[in-house]
Order: C-alpha cells, then structure tokens, then sequence
C-alpha cells in the first residue's frame, strides 16, 4: 500500500518489541451462502498461496532484499507471476511505463471467453517498497489474485462475463502503474468494465476484516461472503484512496476490494471483534522485517477465498466438467546432466482430437529444478515444451499444471512426458505425469 504520511518510527518500534496475540474470535462454521443461481467458488488452498509468498521472499532475497519498482526482484516478480499465467492458459500481456528514469511493469492476463462488453477484473500491486520484501505489502495480494486466477484454470469456468486479472507497478510511488493502465484504455473500453476489484495487505499479522465501502454490489458480495463465515466487517478507512482501486475509481469504473490493516493501532473494540492485540494492525508495514513471517494464516485463508467468492459470484460463471483422466504415477529416475528419459500415458477410448485446453499435472521431485528440461510429446512426435532449462532457478522439484493447446493431435496413443537434467550435480525423479481431456 502506498505510504501517504512520514511512517511513525517510534511507533512503529514500540509495536515491533510488543508480542501479538493470536486471532480469536469466531472461526468458520458454515459455508457463506452462493446467490440463486450462482456457482460456489472452489476453496483456495493455502499452502498454495503461502508458496507465491516464499517464492516472491525468494526473489527478494536474491535482488537486494526487496522487490521495489526499478529494481531487478520487482521484474523477476513479473516474470514468475507470468510464467504462471501463461501455463495456465492466459493471454498475457506486459505494460511498460516510465518513472523517475527508470522501467515500470505492469501484467495483464485474461482468462478466454466471456462477454467482451462486461468485464470483471481482479487486480493488486506487485511491488515492495525499496525497504523489504514486502510479502504482506502487498505480496498477500498479488498471490492470491495469482491463485485464484490458477483456480479458474483449474475448473475451466466459463463465466458470463469476461475475466482480466492485473498486477500493477510503482504503486508505493503513487499508485503509477494503474493510473498508466487506466489513463491508456481508450473511454469505450473503460465503459466495459463491470468491475474492478483491489486486494492490498490482505494477511497482516494483527488483522481486521474491512470491506472497501464503493460500488454497492462489490461491497455486499464481500460483507455476505464474511457474515457467511460469522467474520464481522467494518468499512476500510485507513488506506481509502492509497491503493489501485483509485486509479479505477477516478475514471468511473465501479470498485471493490479488502484490506486487514497497516500501520494504524487495532482498538480494544476490534480485538473484542477480531482477537490480537491493541497494537499496530502491521507492526512491520513499509519495513525489512515485512517477510514470510509477517502474515497471519487465517487471514490469508479467509481473503484468498474471498478473492475466489467475488470472481466467481460477479463473473456469473459456469464450469466444465473435467474430462478423461490418464495417468502414470510410476517412478522414473532422472540421470544427472545425462540422457533425457519418459513417463508414459497411454489414452484410449477418447473420440477425435485432444482438446485446445489439454491439463498436463507435472510432479518431478528434483534438487535444482533450473536444470530440467521438460517436454510433453505427443502421439505423432510433435513436442510441446512445457518447461525450458535455466541455470538461475535453484528450487527444488517441478509441481505444476501446464496448459496445452494440443487441438491438431489425435487424442488416442502413447502420451510421453520427456524430461532432462542438463547441468551436473543434482539429482531426482519423475514422481507422477497426469493428462485431463
């Protein structure tokens, strides 16, 4: 979120040498109730989410600390979130701008299908400030737009409406990556837009549950969605105007979104609603110590299904059932910078060509997944890479859903799932390879 006011150091250091209490209050009971004619949202998983966090603090960590705007950990950002996407099945698209002389981003993703003329967009800033790593600001929400993006992936919905996901650059220099997205949309498309919805520090380590208080229906999706839960509500003040949903706002575009709080202090009456402690909401907001373990799990859980929610009660959307599944969950070894070997699938039984959304689940166990190479390879011999080599990505083991479009293959045949180690030094296996049609 974007600082408006000098940050209060010495308050901030009192709140930081204070202990935080844990989240009390209510915990879910039932399933908010999905509107007549509307499809439940899928859970999101939360270790999911929790992943894109650890993998933004991983990109941090190898840039300097921080992920800030004109700093390499803000691009590499981008480029994980997009590699995601474009696996997933999403048309992206990267927006460049310019600030303070130096390269901006931003990243566009719609999700195909879906009435052009009525458009639902979720959307969060994806940079830190040049202090840390900012993983509750606002890495919180970018990862749960990322995952319930992927979450739409996963269930092929069909929506009414068209769906657009965006994550926004130089935010915490004055919201300048989402005025540049605003202010270059021509007036007939600003018109399309049905919605526009804003997730900023969406699991901070105190919490509260506000709801911004703007387009009427956005903001009662979110409250019914929480009283579903038991989880009271309150209207979002603190960071009213200091976030992307402005950009939107400003040009007329009906906005909406969520918030648990930054730097203000939680008063005894929400800790008597909400549990923690009379202390700062985010005692690490615009700080170093804004890493993975300045989040509260519940928080991030509860948001990330909301996120889910609204994307899937405003888009009005339908899904469709998964198709045949094949899989191989026998192990293959991979040699060390050697041979490349294959998982097969033998598919039977399927009429006509493979479809134009092929789902292919990879789960490789390896110790440096930077140095696989992994290809499916189709029936005839044609191959579709799905991962290429690279020597900078040192996590371990390839856990991933590809996207095919794989419509010019007859389905029927021999499915290989091709992988090599192309570096020396470590090793691992195929653990399982699965196709849905």
């Amino acid at each position: 979120m974007k600082l408006s006011v000098p940050r209060r150091t010495a308050a901030l250091a009192a709140v930081a040498a204070m202990a935080l209490g844990g989240l009390a209050g209510t915990t879910a009971s039932a399933a908010p109730a999905t509107p007549a004619g509307a499809l439940a949202a899928p859970d999101i998983p939360l270790a999911n989410v929790k992943q894109h966090l650890a993998d933004f603090q991983s990109i941090a960590n190898a840039n300097g600390g921080n992920r800030a705007h004109g700093r390499p950990g803000y691009k590499a950002s981008i480029d994980f979130v997009k590699a995601k996407l474009d696996a997933a099945g999403y048309t992206t698209s990267v927006q460049q701008f310019s600030y303070n002389g130096t390269t901006g981003y931003n990243l566009i993703a719609d999700w195909p299908g879906g009435d052009p003329g009525q458009v639902i967009m979720a959307g969060a800033h994806l940079d830190s400030v040049s202090s840390g790593a900012g993983i509750n600001d606002n890495g919180s929400g970018s990862a749960a737009v990322l995952e319930t993006a992927l979450a739409v992936s996963r269930a092929g919905l069909k929506p009414t409406k068209h769906l657009r996901f965006g994550w926004w650059g130089a935010e915490e220099l004055g919201l300048v990556g989402s005025k540049y997205y605003v202010n270059n949309l021509p007036t007939t498309e600003r018109s399309k837009f049905s919605g526009y919805l804003n997730f900023d520090m969406i699991g901070s380590p105190n919490p509260g549950y506000f709801v911004y208080d703007d387009d009427p229906t956005i903001e009662q999706t979110f409250k019914s969605y929480f009283a579903g839960l038991g989880v009271p509500t309150e209207i979002e003040t603190e960071g009213d105007g200091r976030s992307d949903h402005a950009s939107f706002k400003n040009v007329g575009i009906p906005v909406g979104g969520l918030f648990t709080g930054a730097s203000r202090v939680k008063t005894s009456a929400q800790v008597q609603k909400w549990g923690g402690t009379t202390t700062a909401f985010d005692r690490c907001y615009h700080s170093s110590c804004d890493t993975t373990s300045n989040i509260n799990d519940t928080a991030l859980d509860r948001n990330s299904d909301a996120v889910a929610h609204a994307v899937w009660t405003l888009s009005a959307g339908s899904t469709t059932p998964p198709g045949p599944v094949f899989e191989n969950t026998a192990d293959v070894s991979i040699p060390d910078n050697g041979a490349a070997v294959t998982s097969t699938v033998d598919v039977t039984g399927v009429t006509g060509n493979a479809p134009s959304t092929l789902k292919v689940d990879v789960n490789i166990v390896h110790t440096w997944r930077g140095d696989l190479v992994v290809d499916l390879v189709a029936p005839d011999g044609s191959v579709y890479n799905l991962k290429p080599y690279s020597s900078s990505d040192s996590a371990d083991n390839v856990i991933a859903t590809y996207t095919v479009n794989a419509s010019s293959e007859v389905a029927n045949g021999a499915w290989k799932l091709r992988v090599q180690d192309r570096a020396a030094q470590d090793t691992g296996y195929i653990n399982s390879f699965k196709l849905t049609f």
